[in-house]
């Protein structure tokens, strides 16, 4: 009986159901129209609900008889994605496009090699950032600073001129604030950085080397701002629903340097200084429309006047400044239909910068050997002035349909309407640290005197297509044309990109395709060297071109990593340099000296051994140009990322090897941006909810460098106009430093470089608290890195020629910070 009654409850017990098999799903979410990723998504199958990370990314069980997944983010069309493979790239369109939208492919995206996203956040808890997305971006693989205190950046071989940054749609010609110490973007008020670092789409021309795509943010609906301060400006957001129209919001940004107000008039100085305004707003009209209104206004300043020495009154300085940035664009979003998206945006534009400096001052690598140092070191003059306006009236057209679930094309144009001009006058000696004549820093071959002033249109046209035949596979051929009427030039681009997914997490991709550069002075203010393209028709000008060839591996591993691998190949062609004189030019310029004959050598430093003519008989480079340069760069990249910006430890590690050439002057050398190896790792580690440490370590090999061959006796200009030998007060000869000729140029290289900076935050109320501050260290070690090496010269007892040596120069020293955030 009592087994029967056993057997009865068995059987009248539940039955567990087999266990259903699951598979793991992994991919990345982007915004349909500009590609950007997506945070915050929530992703939902029938077992489990997530949200994307950071950088878009998601990884989500699912049964194996579902074949579906659902995204939902605001702002953007719920939609619902078939599920063919493990790793999905899924594109989201705003929820102003339209009330529904068909979703006929789960991979409509071409997410190209070397591009990656950078966060707000990202740039707000990098050490060493000073809240400027450049100061981040060079952590990247294959990125480089220029220099410790400004913000350009070498990008795989390629001169910071060649970077075209597009913010909301707007081609920004001057990105920096305060001489590059602070970027023109508040983190504050974008969504997201993209910087893709070679390979880009053909949707954007005109640039060689990289592209910065930098997406603003809508304001929120609801009332609320937040404020912060830095150790270079304070800044104050609010944001809120639009009092006039439905569905509308707006956001504010102010910002300033506040030192300047401190300083300033303690000391009676108008210390360098910026403060800038944004204001965006937009609205959704109905089923499928947008419109967004943005506006920015800059001003940057200073006007110092100072004495270098209180032991030399007769030393001097003034430096003047007036920077001026303004842009103002509408933006028009809309639906084509169920499967289609067009945008156009229509922008005005104005950057002028004003430079002036005008000093007396004893340089160091201009000296005689007498052993009194105020006998030795005379008065150089050194009178500048100098004047860069920009003007771009622009119009963009974007369309995008969806003919099929395997075909995305996209098309679209681009007009500018360009009004530059660029002024200068150099009256005192030239800087005898620049090898290059066409150097913008005070380089020989500049002339005395330029006013020059380039309009024109330039334009492009492109076509490209999306094509995905299958899960694992999608190509992305594309074809761009691009003309110029300040040269008359006309260039045709074919690109191409792919991508093959190799399973467990796994994929390749690779992109290729011809770039293209038209002359240009909006690309000034990037550049370190200055080409006079008054000419640029007469002169047959072409457009400069490079060839990119990108192939890349991305694996997703255990533990939130993602680690990606690229070899990348770029050829640069009919490259714009200042030309070497003529022999005409240079025979003239000679016949200025008038230097007895036993002066007319060059002395070597440690001995009397002659080694070069005295006089700079060598043609020196000038600021006319020539196409008659090119080069090349490759090399390995290697990123390593933390996906999950909420764990207790994340951040990420680089490592590049790339050299870069280049061929001009009937010469191949080093590009003066060449390192060969650069490892940076950044990182965060949560101490407890509170406080957390970070971490920027930078180690690199030394650009190349131009080192000094000797000495040379130097030259003054006498009442008939000639140039005869300098001598100090007591007759001695005055030497200056002799760099060589084009043959010298970048023949020796710089010290490695190293760097750490180190931060800790305190977070009230853990990482969703309303206010934090942290204290930063940059350059913690306080090593003296060589971003140049400057010329020394000094008293030789044991020679009738002082003694050349050279010093570190131009590094941060070490810094303290401090910033803090407050929001309400």
């Amino acid at each position: 009986m009592c087994r029967v009654a056993l057997v009865s409850l068995l059987l009248a017990l539940p039955v567990p159901a087999a266990a259903q098999p699951t598979t793991t799903i992994t991919g990345v979410v982007v915004d349909g129209v500009t590609e950007a990723p997506l945070a915050d998504v929530r992703v939902e199958s029938t077992r489990q609900v997530m949200v994307t990370d950071s950088a878009g990314r998601f990884s989500i069980q699912l049964d194996a008889r579902e074949t579906t997944l659902r995204f939902e983010t605001s702002g953007y069309l719920d939609t619902v994605v078939p599920v063919e493979g493990t790793v999905l790239e899924v594109r989201l369109f705003s929820s102003a496009f339209a009330e529904t939208v068909e979703v006929v492919s789960d991979a409509t995206t071409q997410d190209r090699p070397s591009s990656t996203p950078v966060t707000p956040e990202q740039v707000f808890r990098a050490p060493g950032s000073i809240d400027n997305v450049f100061r981040t971006l060079d952590t990247l693989p294959g990125v480089v600073s220029t220099d410790d205190f400004g913000s350009r950046l070498a990008v795989r071989g390629g001169t910071p001129d060649q970077n075209l940054t597009i913010m909301d749609g707007v081609e920004v010609h001057n990105p920096y604030r305060l001489f590059g110490i602070a970027s023109a973007f508040n983190p504050d008020t974008v969504e997201n950085f993209q910087l893709t670092a070679g390979g880009f789409g053909a949707a954007y021309g005109d640039r060689l080397s990289s592209l910065l795509i930098v997406d603003n943010r809508p304001g929120r609906p609801e009332f609320q701002g937040s404020t912060a301060a830095s150790v270079t400006d304070t800044n104050v957001v609010l944001e809120g629903r639009t009092p006039v129209g439905r569905d509308g919001t707006w956001l504010l940004s102010a910002r300033r340097t506040y030192y300047d107000l401190v300083a300033g008039p303690l000391t009676g100085q108008n210390f360098p200084s910026f403060a800038d305004l944004q204001l965006r707003a937009g609205w959704e009209f109905g089923a499928g429309h947008q419109l967004t209104l943005t506006g920015l206004g800059s001003t940057e300043s200073a006007d110092l006047d100072f004495d270098i020495d209180d032991d030399r009154p007769e030393e001097r300085a003034a430096l003047g400044s007036d920077v001026s940035n303004a842009l103002a664009s509408a933006r028009f979003d809309a639906v084509l239909g169920s499967n289609g998206t067009a945008t156009t945006v229509v922008s005005w534009y104005r950057n002028r910068e004003q430079l002036d400096f005008d000093g007396l001052i004893r340089t160091s690598a201009r000296r005689s050997n007498a052993r009194d140092r105020d006998v030795a070191v005379g008065l150089s003059a050194f009178v500048f002035d100098r004047m860069i306006s920009v003007g771009d009236v622009s119009v963009r057209q974007d369309v995008a349909y969806q003919f099929s679930p395997r075909h995305l094309v996209a098309a679209g144009m681009e007009l500018h309407r360009l009004d530059t001009s660029v002024g200068f006058t150099s009256a005192g000696d030239r800087n005898p640290n620049e090898a290059n004549g066409s150097s913008i820093q005070g380089g020989a071959g500049l002339p005395d005197e330029l006013d020059s002033r380039l309009n024109g249109t330039r334009g492009g046209l492109w076509l490209q297509d999306t094509y995905t035949p299958s899960s694992r596979v999608s190509f992305e051929p594309g074809l761009r044309l691009d003309w110029s009427t300040v040269n008359g030039g006309t260039t045709l681009s074919p690109r191409l990109a792919g991508s093959y997914v190799l399973g467990r997490g796994a994929r390749i991709r690779a992109a290729g395709g011809l770039y293209t550069q038209s002359p240009g002075y909006e690309k000034l203010t990037q550049s370190d060297y200055f080409i006079d393209l008054s000419g640029a028709r007469e002169f047959e000008l072409r457009h400069e071109k490079a060839t990119h060839v990108v192939l890349g591996v991305e694996q997703e591993l255990p533990g939130d990593l993602s680690a990606r691998v690229e070899g990348y190949y770029k050829r640069f062609d009919d490259l714009l340099v200042g030309r070497l004189e003529t022999e005409a030019e240079r025979v003239a310029r000679i016949a200025r000296y008038d230097f007895p004959a036993e002066l007319r050598e060059s002395l070597h430093p440690d001995d009397v051994e002659a080694v070069l003519d005295s006089v700079p008989t060598a043609p020196l480079i000038v600021s006319a140009p020539t196409n008659d340069a090119g080069g090349d760069a490759y090399g390995l990249d290697v990123f390593l990322m933390h996906t999950n910006t909420a764990a207790p430890l994340t951040g990420w590690l680089s490592y590049a090897w790339g050299r870069a050439n280049r061929e001009s002057y009937a010469r191949r050398y080093a590009f003066e941006y060449d390192r060969r190896h650069a490892f940076n790792a950044v990182g965060r580690y949560r101490l407890t909810s509170r406080w957390d440490v970070a971490a920027t370590v930078r180690v690199a090999s030394g650009f190349p460098h131009t080192a000094p061959i000797g000495l040379w006796v130097s030259a003054v200009e006498d009442e008939r106009g000639r140039l005869v030998p300098e001598t100090d007060s007591l007759g001695n000869l005055v030497y200056v430093v002799d760099y060589g000729g084009v043959e010298n140029l970048n023949r020796a290289q710089l010290p490695p470089y190293a760097r750490v900076d180190l931060r800790a935050t305190y977070q009230r109320g853990g990482p969703t608290g309303r206010w934090s501050l942290y204290i930063e260290v940059i350059n913690l070690l306080g090593r003296d890195n060589a971003v140049t090496l400057e010329p020394r010269l000094a008293y030789n007892p044991r020679s009738t020629m002082p003694t050349l040596f050279e010093e570190p120069g131009q590094g941060f020293p070490r810094i303290p910070t401090f910033g803090l955030r407050f929001r309400f």
